[in-house]
């Protein structure tokens, strides 16, 4: 049994002094084959622990219906470190902010219209109830005072950026505690006066996030916490990345100065990431500050590991940091993995091809409704959902509104493409109608909900209505299209060349492994979608970058035939991918 205290300014394990340098990792974010992988190059590193997130959506992606399998499998990830000699922090908050969809909040809780998120509202604190019912007795028997490696637990995350609701804290750590929690528990906020008064307990060790300036932090911390350790508890050592806007990376120099004067100032260190992972799937997350930002589905972060699990320059700086702190040689640390091989499969040529709009009716379960309804009042959560109706003619010079999308809307009228509505470049689009009237399709992609800030209420698809001018359009066929089972796609033989027009399809191709290495799917001249490999969804493209490679492990790969599938929003020059070994996130 081993106990972390914080007494007089510094941690004691066991009544030893101890100061723990950790580094993230996301169990969620890397396939479970390399949890060792990445858990061993920490160690190799010089870190004495690791810090995970748990996201709620993950574990309870319907409601009452719970996952620990696979990716989920956080009791594996966290035996796995303990038996590596390893320190745990786990941060099972309802919110975990992450750069995660919706802080990792669950999208069903968005059903219900009047709840009230991270507060002291009834039906929200008995959705967490129940999911903590589910979760902490998982968590306890691997406590550090139950014999397993988990030293501290906190209890939400970052809320002082988010609200002042101490009893809501009071009552989740309570909670906590009276679910078997206890070891250590704590709060992280950054280090400014309203986040450190709304989202820090009394009696309840306090933590804080930044990622330079670490003497002014440290000294804003010491006005509310005298006594306390100094503890980062999120080092950001490097960034994520949105589309559309360029790749993040930082000065490795600068980074191991920050990590370094720290240190030497008796500072418990996280990095924030160690080792960013992927947003695989539908997964990533959202910022909303002027304007809404979709992150990519890299969280390579510009951290120490990179996605693949590739040494850095950074990763080298902050060992010599360790090293140099610790009054060690480096040789003297633990022995690095095995190396995991790249491999280039080539291209693929995807032979197969099935028009989505085509097919809706094979696709998805038809729902008829008065109002265009979003996402989540359909009980969807994920992907994209097409709403049909028929508009009456003849009208000319009349301009279609669609009022609040979330978040990217192509429209067509009687199966021809009429443009783009993005909700970060909202305008309308000017539509003829014959006489006979015409049919209008609009294709809705979920980028990824709003996972910090005052917008994390971010319902997906349409939200306020659609109009012709003004006049509101009723009598809707709604397609959801969760994108979660592609068994029902009638793929058909199709030519690679490219075709006229945009309409949203389906590809599909084969290639065979003989040796399984890591490789990256390379889209030159595909426009925007989604990339499937033998059914698992690696997440995200789009031209317009920065991310330029989608990264696909080796063991998600099968020796022998291997299936590719490709939705593509627009259109493709070619319909060929090629399976590169060099990573690009532009």
């Amino acid at each position: 049994m081993a106990i972390l205290e914080a007494k007089n300014k510094q941690f004691l394990l066991d009544g030893t002094p101890i100061q723990l340098l950790s580094g993230a990792i996301h169990y969620f974010r890397v396939v479970p084959e390399y949890w060792e992988d990445r858990l061993l190059k920490l160690k190799a590193c010089g870190f004495n622990t690791v810090e995970t997130y748990v996201p709620w959506n993950l574990h309870e992606p319907q409601e009452n219906v719970f996952n620990f399998e696979g990716l989920a499998d956080v009791e594996k990830f966290i035996k796995l470190a303990g038996s590596l000699g390893l320190h745990v922090i786990v941060r099972p908050s309802p919110y975990i902010c992450a750069e995660w969809e919706f802080g990792g909040l669950p999208a069903w809780l968005l059903q219900y219209s009047n709840m009230k998120l991270r507060c002291m509202d009834t039906m929200y604190l008995e959705k967490v109830d129940r999911y903590y019912d589910e979760l902490i007795p998982r968590l306890t028997p691997l406590l550090s005072t139950n014999g397993g490696p988990i030293l501290a637990v906190q209890i939400e995350n970052e809320y002082g950026s988010y609200g002042n609701d101490t009893a809501y804290l009071t009552y989740l750590r309570d909670g906590l505690i009276r679910r078997g929690v206890d070891v250590l528990l704590f709060t992280s906020d950054g280090p400014e006066d309203g986040m450190l008064q709304g989202g820090t307990v009394p009696g309840t060790l306090a933590t804080v996030n930044f990622g330079s300036k670490s003497e002014e932090a440290f000294e804003k911390f010491r006005e509310y916490r005298a006594d306390e350790p100094l503890f980062c508890m999120e080092y950001w050592n490097g960034w994520f990345d949105h589309w559309l806007k360029p790749h993040h990376t930082r000065d490795a120099g600068d980074v191991a100065d920050v990590f370094d004067r720290m240190l030497r100032a008796g500072a418990s260190v996280n990095f924030y990431m160690f080792h960013g992972g992927t947003n695989f799937g539908f997964y990533n997350g959202a910022n909303y500050h002027d304007k809404y930002e979709a992150t990519i589905t890299s969280y390579d972060y510009d951290s120490p590991l990179s996605e693949c699990g590739d040494e850095t320059e950074k990763y080298r700086a902050v060992r010599s940091v360790i090293a140099n702190y610790l009054g060690k040689a480096e040789e003297d640390f633990p022995a690095w993995p095995a190396p995991i091989a790249k491999k280039g499969y080539g291209p693929v040529v995807l032979t197969e091809k099935a028009d989505l709009l085509n097919h809706l009716p094979l696709l998805a379960e038809p729902v008829k409704r008065t109002f265009p309804e979003p996402m989540e009042k359909l009980g969807q959560n994920y992907g994209f959902i097409v709403y049909s109706t028929q508009i009456s003619g003849p009208r000319t010079g009349e301009k279609l509104h669609l009022q609040d999308v979330h978040d990217r809307a192509q429209v067509f009228l009687d199966g021809v493409y009429q443009g783009t509505v993005e909700r970060w470049d909202a305008h309308p689009l000017p539509l003829d109608i014959p006489a006979q009237g015409a049919k209008l399709d609009i294709v809705v992609e979920n980028m990824g909900r709003v996972n910090y800030g005052p917008q994390l209420k971010d319902y997906k698809g349409i939200t306020e209505g659609v109009r012709m001018n003004n006049q509101f359009l009723f009598d809707w066929t709604i397609y959801p299209l969760p994108m979660d089972n592609l068994e029902a796609v009638p793929f058909e033989p199709s030519t690679t060349e490219a075709e006229e027009g945009d309409r949203p399809a389906f590809y599909r191709g084969e290639f065979t492994v003989e040796e399984a290495g890591d490789t990256f799917v390379r889209l030159d001249g595909w426009a925007k979608g989604v990339v499937w490999v033998n059914g698992f969804n690696l997440g995200r493209y789009w031209e317009k970058g920065p991310q330029r490679t989608l990264y696909l492990p080796a063991p998600l790969l099968k020796l022998g035939t291997n299936e590719i599938i490709v939705l593509e929003l627009h259109h493709a020059e070619k319909a060929v991918i090629e399976l590169t070994d060099t990573p690009d996130l532009g």
